[in-house]
């Protein structure tokens, strides 16, 4: 029997997972519902893929879900939530990629006790490259669950974590991304301005991010192994590394990561 499952919202981020659903396996046993008040963004979605149909008001897409992802700003929630509480089943899977938005805020505002899911994905998912965390709230099944997190493994890599710390993985990766793109554009600018082709300093510099991704997942060297393993006694990298050490580079990704958090706590008041 296929799942139906709705979504309410097609940005960006919806429309990455559905292009992981649709180009998947799965896509032959599910049936996706997609509600955007751009009509244009469903309709896209639709005439791209045979599994997908673009629905003309949200009833139609929240009526028929077995799990319904809430694919909506935060700061839009409320207003989301109580367009729809009344068309939603009490049957279905609640699923949230709203940061900083906590379960029990879902169920009040819905009026029972729903099945939740909450996501943290990230915008890698566009080329099936996303690492995603999620949690499992109750009365949620395991087994519902864990249909859930095979949905985003067709776009990458899932994890599950704890309820309670949803908004602290939101700087690992939710916001990495931007925090990665920014470094990025450091030596990126530096290769301009010595008069290295921009496309050769891309792919050279990008290669090398995937490849020292690698070798944190692959190699079985820690963190610090791995730094000694390129730095040679007296050599140009133990000169580079030291700019970083004198500007505290990893206080400030702390700082960083420390300010996303508190801004999701103030996002969930």
């Amino acid at each position: 029997m296929k799942q139906t499952i709705g979504f309410i919202g097609a940005g960006n981020m919806a429309g990455a997972i559905i292009t992981g659903i649709a180009r998947s396996p799965i896509a032959g046993e599910v049936a996706v519902m997609v509600y955007d008040l751009d009509a244009s963004k469903p309709k896209a979605l639709a005439e791209k893929f045979p599994c997908v149909t673009a629905c003309p008001s949200a009833k139609e897409a929240v009526s028929q879900a077995d799990y319904l992802v809430l694919a909506v700003k935060p700061q839009n929630f409320e207003q989301a939530l109580e367009e729809i509480k009344e068309d939603v089943r009490q049957d279905a899977v609640i699923i949230s990629i709203a940061a900083g938005i906590p379960a029990p805020y879902i169920k009040k505002q819905l009026g029972f006790d729903a099945k939740v899911v909450l996501v943290m994905p990230n915008t890698p998912l566009m080329l099936g490259a996303g690492a995603t965390a999620l949690s499992c709230v109750e009365p949620t099944s395991r087994e519902e669950f864990a249909f859930v997190r095979s949905l985003f493994e067709q776009s990458g890599v899932a994890s599950e974590i704890s309820p309670s710390k949803m908004n602290e993985i939101i700087a690992i990766n939710g916001s990495s991304p931007a925090f990665i793109y920014l470094f990025a554009k450091g030596f990126l600018s530096y290769a301009k301005q010595q008069g290295i082709e921009e496309n050769t300093a891309l792919t050279l510099f990008s290669q090398s991010l995937i490849g020292s991704a690698k070798m944190l997942t692959d190699s079985g060297y820690t963190v610090d192994e791995l730094i000694k393993m390129v730095s040679s006694p007296g050599g140009t990298t133990l000169a580079g590394l030291q700019a970083f050490y004198d500007g505290e580079l990893e206080k400030q990704v702390l700082d960083a990561c420390d300010r996303c958090t508190k801004r999701a706590y103030e996002l969930s008041k």
